[in-house]
């Protein structure tokens, strides 16, 4: 039986757990009212209770570590200008602590008394973000500026005593620095903890038990991938906890009480888990204990409850859609603890993908995922069409986790390929920096090595192949469909770059040194810029396109899709264009996700 798309994005997902702090109520995040709302729940698999009812998307619920009480942040229409509110979790009542609608707040957690919580925030320069404190009962202005930064901060925690604040300033997605925060100083001030030269990745930094070192993972030396290590306060020294053997350490989530603590290793794109705790006397020092079994193949997210004798986390693979699971740390045990539903739909008819590798043009090995239509003969002398998906970032992955639109064109009999281009993030530095700058049409080159694979594998229609991407795989869709216009039948561009120049020129304020970082910079790179932007080679495109953006994106403004739009028709394209007024960077509310996927499906279904 086939299903339309509604059906398919009523395909539900449970996410985002927080423990409460009697260890028997948990939070997480849910979209059964078409955006992600907080609900609670006491126990397994029992009925859920929703506690937020907007209209709008809520980004996180973190639990006080002392009260029935939670934060939760939401923006507006997609802006990305998140607020905090806490809510009562006895009474229901919500109160709006930040109140400052122009500005960006980034959670940075709760104090262990949980009498303040943290956050950095853009409220005093747009550009950079400052280190706030903040009471629980307080509101607004009342907040405490603890320092003001000079870039893009972040928290990472307060200290075990609640006097020093864990402070992180990222240069790149590939270069940071961790300092710490004394509040209680007279005049606070950052102390810098990573000194270093060249790009060095300081990520998932926490506290340890007592204070007196940080856990994170990096790949400082020599290392091309990322290795948990700790961090001696006292002595400046970094020493090795555990080797990714070849593959990234994720990150950690460590209970700074107890030293109980669960990392990942990202191996290539399926999650490995490690449950232990620390040795109290010898910090690179731990005891094992049973990893959990869990459905599909990607997990995170992990919340430990109180004295972290279990902890909880969601779990996703091509054919589970995403749930939060229980686990028992000493015994590895797993429960499933919330039920998304599948809207009807047999978990059965999911198709599952296949990790390939295809040989690029200049012999490089560029991993993706391919999943093939249920029923799909590889003797076919037709083949069947297929999307080429391409992942944004271009610091990020494609791995084996659910997707609803993906299953949906499944079911209609599309092939889905999904690949991890040079410059995707879990292969290791060297990788990720392989499409920097002057390399970015590399990555497109990627791209023509993959499709000509899918033309040759017996599954496929060679004249059916159609690319579809969103943000910086919108800029990748556009850039295969000018610079090989011959092997596409149309293309869908979601929210994508156009043109760097503009881009650059009117993103956020906030993002733009991040974001020259990767692509370039607008001083020293324009030309370069300007020659390899979609905009500046249209003539070359010959495939269908559909562009979708959405008003108020705050990273990849409207005018992306406008001026591609314009000067596409301009050639005599075809071309369709949808528009959002209340969506930013992506769509969040099911209304439009629906409509989006509908007209997708139509112009595939037309054109492919």
């Amino acid at each position: 039986m086939a299903y339309d798309i509604e059906r398919y994005l009523n395909v539900r997902s449970a996410y985002g757990a927080s423990f409460g702090p009697d260890g028997e109520r948990l939070s997480f995040l849910m979209d059964t009212t078409g955006t992600p709302q907080v609900w609670t729940l006491e126990g397994s698999r029992e009925w859920p209770e929703q506690r937020t009812f907007y209209e709008e998307r809520v980004t996180f619920a973190s639990w006080s570590p002392e009260r029935p009480e939670l934060i939760f942040g939401m923006d507006e229409g997609g802006n990305e200008r998140a607020q905090l509110f806490r809510l009562d979790a006895e009474s229901g009542e919500i109160t709006n602590l930040t109140r400052k609608p122009d500005a960006k707040h980034r959670w940075g957690g709760w104090s262990h008394d949980g009498e303040r919580f943290a956050f950095a925030s853009n409220r005093r320069d747009e550009a950079v973000f400052d280190l706030y404190v903040q009471g629980r009962e307080e509101t607004g202005d009342a907040a405490e500026l603890v320092y003001e930064g000079d870039g893009w901060l972040s928290l990472a925690g307060w200290s075990p005593d609640d006097s020093r604040l864990l402070v992180s300033q990222a240069y790149s997605n590939f270069d940071q620095d961790l300092y710490v925060l004394d509040i209680e100083a007279d005049e606070p001030a950052l102390e810098h903890l990573t000194p270093h030269e060249g790009d060095v990745r300081y990520q998932s930094a926490c506290w340890a038990p007592g204070g007196e070192g940080i856990y994170l993972v990096t790949d400082e030396g020599d290392a091309d991938t990322l290795y948990l290590a700790y961090l001696d306060l006292e002595r400046g020294e970094l020493e090795t906890v555990a080797d990714g053997n070849g593959w990234n350490v994720d990150g950690i989530a460590l209970d700074d009480e107890t030293g109980r603590f669960v990392y990942s290793r990202n191996v290539e794109g399926y999650t490995d888990l490690t449950v232990g705790e620390l040795d109290p006397e010898e910090p690179t020092a731990f005891e094992t204990f049973p990893g959990p079994e869990l459905p599909g193949g990607v997990a995170g997210g992990v919340s430990f409850g109180p004295d972290a004798e279990r902890f909880a986390l969601s779990t996703t693979g091509d054919t589970v859609n995403t749930n939060v699971f229980v686990v028992d740390v000493e015994t590895g045990e797993a429960e499933q603890w919330t039920d998304a539903p599948t809207a009807g739909i047999p978990r059965a008819t999911f198709d599952e993908s296949e990790l390939v590798h295809v040989e690029s043009f200049d012999g490089l090995d560029v991993p993706g995922f391919l999943t093939l239509p249920d029923g799909s003969d590889d003797s076919s002398d037709d083949g069947v069409p297929v999307i080429v998906d391409i992942h944004g970032g271009p610091e990020s992955q494609r791995r084996p986790s659910f997707s609803s639109v993906k299953q949906y064109f499944l079911d209609r009999g599309y092939a889905y390929f999904e690949p991890n281009v040079r410059g995707s993030a879990g292969y290791g530095a060297d990788y990720a920096a392989l499409d920097d700058v002057e390399k970015r049409m590399d990555s497109v080159a990627d791209i023509r090595a993959c499709v000509e694979w899918l033309q040759d594998h017996p599954a496929i229609d060679p004249d059916r192949v159609a690319a579809k991407g969103g943000s910086y795989g919108g800029f990748m869709v556009l850039a295969a469909l000018t610079e090989y216009p011959d092997l596409w039948a149309a293309g869908v561009d979601v929210v994508g770059i156009a043109n760097f120049v503009t881009f650059l020129e009117n993103t956020g304020d906030w993002r733009r040194e991040l974001r020259e970082a990767e692509y370039g910079s607008l001083d020293e790179d324009r030309e370069f810029l300007e020659e390899i932007s979609p905009t500046n080679n249209i003539e070359s495109i010959e495939a269908p396109l559909f562009v979708l953006h959405g008003e108020n994106d705050p990273r990849v403004p409207v005018g992306e899709a406008e001026q591609i739009a314009e000067k596409a028709e301009s050639q005599g394209v075809p071309v369709r264009t949808l528009i959002f007024d209340d969506e930013g960077h992506g769509f969040s509310k099911l209304e439009n996700r629906i409509e989006a996927y509908s007209d997708i499906a139509d112009f595939l279904d037309e054109h492919v």
